[in-house]
């Protein structure tokens, strides 16, 4: 039996709002992030490690010893970390002859390996090689993707998609205009993928709304993408299931349109159109036969035309 299998009944209140933590929510917290040396890592691939783990910290935790494994040969190491330290997201960089510079990005669902794709560095600029001042620490950067491949390609898309769960950190319920200072941008074009940072500068304009300038922070990576390996459609389904809880309720006779308006359909009761009030006109008028007639029930005799 797996020690981390185990039921653990708490001793102490700390251990208590420990296992508390880690128990499933309607709202989960925030995705952390492991960062795994590989044993072979060289200085480049080291050097991202640190430079991603600044960005993304605190939602992130680096192993700084050097870890034996293969990603995609034996998964066994990964899971035992992502339990371990209550990560649902990773990072796994390593060198070897046949894939120099290379990254592992992936996640997990229910502690499994749910997908990863391996992306080869072809250039690198660190955080500190770039003289300009940096955002603070756990800044939530706004996320923008360039290139068709992200649409058209299932491994791109996926790989869009793994990118956004790696650096979207916190939910946010409001957003100041003066929180809006980093840019991560991903540019897809003639099978690389580029990926910059930049610290977003608020000028004056003269009016209301400022001027905005972008100023490169880094770090900043040029990557190839390799090998993949993607869960199956009906496994990538279950991890996106939400609790009944959480679904929205459906709301009778309202629509929207495609640029998102909102059409409501109102239904009233049957109307007299008869009793309707309309313009007072003389050639509007009933005449006096009519009147008579409604009263007593019976229709009017029609004037014979000449």
């Amino acid at each position: 039996m797996d020690p981390l299998d185990r039921v653990v009944k708490p001793k102490t209140k700390r251990a208590k709002r420990f296992l508390e933590k880690r128990e499933p929510k309607l709202k989960e917290n925030t995705k952390i992030v492991m960062l795994i040396k590989g044993g072979n890592a060289n200085l480049m691939v080291t050097e991202v490690l640190k430079d991603i783990y600044a960005v993304k910290k605190p939602f992130a935790v680096l192993y700084r010893k050097k870890n034996i494994t293969r990603p995609f040969e034996d998964q066994t190491s990964l899971e035992f970390f992502s339990k371990k330290s209550d990560c649902s997201l990773f990072l796994f960089g390593s060198h070897n002859k046949k894939r120099p510079n290379n990254l592992v990005i992936g996640r997990m669902f229910d502690y499994h390996v749910l997908d990863m794709i391996e992306l080869g560095v072809e250039k690198f600029v660190s955080l500190k090689d770039v003289k300009n001042s940096k955002c603070p620490e756990g800044t939530k950067p706004m996320l923008i993707f360039a290139g068709d491949m992200f649409d058209v390609n299932e491994e791109y898309r996926r790989l869009k998609s793994l990118l956004i769960d790696f650096f979207r950190g916190p939910t946010v319920p409001n957003i100041r205009l003066a929180g809006l200072e980093y840019v991560l941008h991903f540019t897809a074009v003639d099978g690389k993928i580029y990926m910059r940072s930049y610290k977003v500068l608020l000028k004056k304009s003269g009016c209301k709304i400022p001027r905005i300038e972008l100023e490169e922070m880094g770090p900043s990576l040029d990557l190839v993408m390799r090998r993949t390996h993607l869960a199956s459609d009906d496994l990538y389904k279950l991890s996106l299931k939400q609790p009944k809880a959480l679904k929205p309720k459906k709301k009778k006779n309202i629509s929207h349109d495609a640029f998102g308006t909102t059409y409501g359909r109102i239904h009233m009761q049957k109307q007299d159109l008869g009793k309707l009030q309309t313009r007072k006109m003389k050639g509007l008028k009933k005449r006096p036969a009519e009147k008579a007639a409604e009263d007593s029930g019976v229709s009017p005799k029609k004037s014979k035309s000449a």
